[in-house]
């Protein structure tokens, strides 16, 4: 569950949504640090094997379809996902990267 400006966000929910792109494989909604709202939806993108999209292009599928505070502020492209011993993804390291390697959340 993400906090965004007061509201309570469904990261499965965004996910879901954005899963319907026909280019993406996977995607993983994480929440990183925003000075005015506590944090703000990014998506973390895996797409299919061939397929192409931007981040405009998914953000732009978004909007007018699903509630404006949900739609991701980012999105990232990556080959794979960090994942446990039995596969599940791990979306603690998904935000670590996000603020350490990519720069989000710093002031």
């Amino acid at each position: 569950m993400l906090k965004v400006g007061g509201e309570n966000v469904s990261a499965l929910e965004i996910e879901s949504f954005l899963s319907q792109h026909p280019a993406i494989k996977q995607v993983q909604v994480i929440g990183v640090p925003d000075p005015k709202l506590t944090e703000v939806p990014m998506a973390v993108v895996l797409l299919q094997e061939g397929g192409t999209c931007t981040e405009k292009e998914i953000i732009d599928l978004c909007k007018g379809k699903i509630a404006r505070f949900k739609i991701p502020h980012y999105v990232r492209f990556v080959r794979e996902f960090p994942v446990t011993a039995s596969g599940k993804v791990q979306k603690g390291k998904l935000k670590d990267m996000a603020i350490q390697e990519w720069g989000f959340g710093k002031n």
